[in-house]
């Protein structure tokens, strides 16, 4: 240990978001309104009209703290999934789920099991309880639940499954996931994250939040920052059986969640034409996209979130390259080394001027 701090935190490498468009507008010397960002798998159409609404008539009272059990909120989501409200761990965003969960049951030297290709934040939280993560390799550059089942080790508290997982858009079906559930010891927490979720086609959707009657040691994770629009607000939530979510909430912030955002986060789950817009929107750009690297014979890998993720290269070198040929352009998009997979970009999809801006700039960027 050092004079300031753990080894094990001295250790993390800082999470590296997708870059802003201000700042490629200060570094390459382009105009912020024509730059095109297409790196954070934010909604192209911003904030619901609904949400915005309820977040002026809530902006009345923010001389006073929030409410720090959200009631509302909870009472909204407690509908919306069937569950009882004291189920309901409230984050700010499901980052915030991600984190609470390692801290509330991981201690220093025990084991948390997650995939090759899956979300950083997996390994951070792991770091940062000082914990070991055991990284299971990717199949298809997806969760092989098989290979992670027989990862667990005696001291394994934690495993982490994305579904859709980000950044490679793969996707399990409900039975495989439930299968594994099935076979978890009973000491071993389940985060299921579905940060996704939304996007799914009707056939690929199930209900998760109710496997949480049925395994005691499943959380399922949600955000409100991709679908509905609030990724500045930052809100998420966790669905779980009330002996987690009491451990969960005692290591919770208070007022992690502001007035605004339980607003915002209220409105928009009942905005049903706003998600609709934006499924259709998702579906119809992945066509978009998908097309043109089909076109100019890019290797993909078929996504069920709203990005897709591409080979521009076969040299370790070619993500790294293309990027920067696009940030040149003023196209944003998301370069995906840290995550073993230097060949590749994930690109969000974005509305279909801007998907046609990011395909004459890569093409560009390829020659």
């Amino acid at each position: 240990m050092s004079q300031f701090g753990p080894d094990y935190v001295r250790a993390i490498a800082p999470y590296q978001a997708g870059k802003p468009i201000a700042e490629v507008a200060r570094e390459f010397g382009l105009d912020e309104a024509s730059i095109v960002k297409l790196a954070s798998n934010e909604n192209p159409f911003g904030v619901p009209e609904s949400s915005k609404r309820a977040m002026a008539e809530a902006a009345a009272e923010l001389g006073r703290y929030p409410d720090a059990n959200g009631f509302e909120l909870k009472a909204a989501l407690s509908r919306r999934y069937d569950v009882p409200a004291d189920w309901i761990t409230l984050g700010n965003g499901s980052n915030d789920i991600l984190e609470i969960a390692a801290h509330a049951f991981v201690q220093k030297g025990e084991s948390v099991v997650f995939s090759e290709y899956s979300f950083a934040v997996y390994a951070l939280a792991t770091q940062g309880v000082g914990g070991r993560g055991i990284v299971v390799p990717a199949r298809d550059y997806g969760h092989d639940l098989d290979a992670m089942l027989a990862a667990i080790a005696p001291d394994t508290k934690l495993v982490y499954i994305a579904n859709p997982n980000n950044p490679t858009g793969t996707f399990i079906p409900a039975a495989t996931i439930e299968a594994f559930l099935a076979k978890v010891p009973a000491n071993v927490v389940v985060v299921l994250d579905e940060a996704y979720n939304e996007y799914l086609k009707p056939e690929d959707q199930f209900e998760s939040a109710q496997w949480v009657r049925k395994y005691p040691n499943l959380i399922v994770s949600r955000t409100f920052s991709k679908a509905y629009g609030l990724a500045g607000l930052r809100v998420g939530f966790a669905i779980a059986q009330p002996v987690v979510t009491d451990l969960m909430n005692r290591i919770r912030q208070p007022f992690n969640v502001n007035s605004l955002a339980q607003a915002a986060a209220i409105a928009a789950l009942n905005d049903k034409e706003f998600l609709a817009k934006g499924a259709k929107n998702n579906f119809e750009g992945y066509a978009q996209l998908t097309a043109a690297f089909d076109e100019l014979g890019l290797e993909y890998v078929p996504s069920h979130g709203n990005f897709v993720l591409v080979r521009v290269g076969q040299d370790d070198g070619a993500g790294a390259r293309v990027n920067l040929a696009l940030l040149k352009q003023g196209v944003i998009v998301r370069p995906v080394g840290a995550y073993g997979l230097p060949q590749w970009l994930r690109i969000s999809i974005g509305l279909p001027e801007e998907n046609a801006v990011f395909v004459e700039a890569l093409k560009k960027a390829l020659a």
